[in-house]
């Protein structure tokens, strides 16, 4: 095995040498499994499958709101795609349709009252920033849609605070828009929404977020179809469990439970769409343990302790930054055990 190695090298640099290119060796432990069927675009097809529950309730509650939102953050996606990928002269890349699935996640992870602008600049800086900055599909640090909508929540403090949600017109189901997000109005107001408005989407928020059932319809599919690792939404709920937990326990009188957390806000959007991005994602069975739980315990503590009525957005581009550490931290044991190491003569 040492001599192969040696030769493969010898033979690597005999070919840098003679000006032809080095093969790549990518070295991982066994065994070595691959699905020919698992394409790029057929697990972001998935994805899409995935979100139409969402999307469709978004429609319905929001109404012509949610049909430009959605449309303008996935035109805009798609124009940054063709536009980026032309200027590095690369291969245009918009038939895997991950361009078409950042841009709906970005447009349901915004109020359906945000101006036009705000998807337009939204959508070409999730594509810029947050993927063809690293060299193009799989090779992001960040999910680009998190990195679009911090990007214009930065940009736009006014039109994505709590206010932002209210329409000032017409144009959207009155009951949706009218009123606070469930945890704004509990951070400022000490108003609990009820749970089945929770569960069946009759708030306030942003497009995606609102429906927990749409949310958990569409999330079991993906785990279903392997696109997503369930691995990393059931660890998120248990850190979010855990830490709501707790706050309960310190606060008996609390009217805002452990279920309001589950079932509230955009932690079911991101536990089942956003953190469980393949590419932003860990690759190690413990790993995805590790991301999960950390993600689930920091959307709970910045909905504690910071300003932020919500940190979905926050907790994902954090735990998206020490992916590559938990890969290093959780590599596997090769079957049969370490590789014994070279016995020098």
């Amino acid at each position: 095995m040492a001599e192969e190695t040696e030769q493969q090298a010898q033979g690597a640099a005999a070919g840098e040498a003679a000006g032809r290119p080095a093969p790549a060796l990518h070295v991982a432990p066994g065994p070595h499994l691959f699905d020919a069927a698992l394409t790029t675009r057929r697990m972001m097809l998935d994805v899409l499958i995935g979100l139409l529950p969402v999307v469709a309730w978004a429609v319905y509650w929001f109404r012509f709101c949610a049909v430009v939102q959605l449309g303008v953050c996935v035109l805009s996606c798609v124009a940054a795609e063709a536009i980026f990928t032309a200027m590095r002269r690369q291969p245009v890349s918009i038939g895997d349709f991950s361009a078409v699935v950042t841009g709906v996640i970005l447009g349901l992870s915004l109020p359906g009252t945000c101006p036009v602008h705000v998807g337009v600049i939204g959508g070409f800086a999730a594509i810029g920033l947050g993927k063809l900055v690293f060299g193009g599909v799989g090779m992001n640090i960040f999910n680009p849609a998190m990195v679009g909508r911090a990007f214009v929540m930065i940009a736009f403090p006014g039109l994505l605070a709590a206010g932002g949600y209210v329409a000032k017109s017409g144009g959207a189901s009155v009951a949706a828009v009218t009123q606070a997000t469930p945890l704004t109005d509990f951070a400022q107001n000490a108003k609990v929404a009820p749970l089945m408005d929770l569960l069946f989407g009759t708030t306030n928020g942003s497009l995606g977020e609102v429906s927990a059932a749409a949310l958990l319809i569409g999330g079991l599919y993906l785990c279903f179809r392997r696109t997503a690792s369930w691995e990393i939404p059931v660890s998120a709920a248990a850190g979010l469990v855990l830490v709501a937990g707790i706050d309960n326990l310190v606060h008996p009188g609390a009217q805002w439970t452990v279920l309001h957390h589950f079932f509230g806000g955009a932690f079911l959007f991101g536990a089942l769409f956003i953190a469980t991005d393949p590419v932003s994602s860990p690759i190690t069975p413990k790993g995805k343990w590790i991301f999960g739980l950390a993600f689930g315990v920091l959307v709970m503590l910045m909905r504690i302790f910071s300003a932020y009525p919500e940190g979905v957005m926050f907790s994902v581009l954090i735990v998206n930054a020490l992916v590559p550490l938990i890969n290093r931290w959780t590599i596997p044991r090769p079957v049969g055990g370490p590789v014994p190491a070279a016995v020098k003569k």
